[in-house]
């Protein structure tokens, strides 16, 4: 039986080829992160934008495929091209959302007069967005090569899960009738100083949008710090 010689020019071209792209990739990588993971971070932003333009096939796809990823309740999200940025539960109910159904409520996306919402949530715009914006700005200024170390980045993830794992309980009440709803544990903790606007709801400057938004950068922070300087390695080794 005729076989090829290891050494044959077809096998030398094959090897030569796989080893260009994988330098290629190991050059790039970067690149293909940023460009991937972008898409994946602001496609949910397109929602709103095609919803507005008229484009409803497009927006509600948006929609869709995020509803796996994300809850999208819309209390908890932004609004585009309406007066509000975010909207209480009772002007939500007022414009048709309904907040008996969670399942029903989070399929609500807003109307011309309020803007639409985009397809994921507040937690999730903070997360997945400070993560992109953070490798990005770790590849242009700084490179770091020391990695935080794991038991730092559970002391930074540790918020977020109490944050969302406690927003999750409180769910179970019912929307709107959990203790984050009202947050009366923290007002009696601050001795009620700051104003009833700050404890209770969702809306932009209250502590759930704070914590929301806070956590979710924290957390994008510290996985950018930890995984980044080891995939630079590893592709720097390729």
């Amino acid at each position: 039986m005729y076989s090829i010689p290891v050494s044959s020019p077809a096998i030398r071209v094959s090897r030569t080829a796989a080893t260009s792209q994988r330098s290629w990739v190991s050059r790039h990588w970067f690149f293909l992160f940023a460009s991937v993971f972008g898409l994946w971070v602001w496609l949910p932003f397109l929602a709103p934008l095609f919803m507005h333009l008229g484009w409803i096939i497009p927006g509600r796809a948006v929609y869709f495929v995020y509803s796996f990823f994300c809850h999208q309740l819309p209390e908890r999200s932004f609004f585009l091209f309406g007066p509000r940025l975010m909207y209480p539960l009772s002007q939500l109910q007022a414009a048709g959302a309904n907040a008996g159904n969670m399942l029903l409520l989070r399929q609500f996306i807003g109307g011309p007069a309020m803007g639409w919402k985009v397809a994921w949530s507040d937690r999730m715009i903070s997360f997945y967005t400070s993560i992109w914006i953070f490798a990005v700005l770790w590849h242009a200024f700084s490179r770091q090569k020391r990695p935080l170390p794991w038991w730092a980045l559970v002391l930074i993830l540790l918020p977020i899960v109490l944050d969302g794992g406690s927003h999750a309980v409180s769910d179970l009440a019912g929307i709107g009738q959990g203790f984050r709803d009202s947050n009366g544990w923290l007002a009696v903790l601050t001795s009620h100083a700051l104003p009833a606007s700050f404890y209770a709801g969702d809306a932009i400057g209250s502590f759930n949008s704070l914590m929301r938004l806070a956590t979710g950068v924290l957390a994008g922070f510290g996985l950018v710090w930890f995984a980044f300087p080891y995939m630079e390695a590893s592709f720097a080794e390729s």
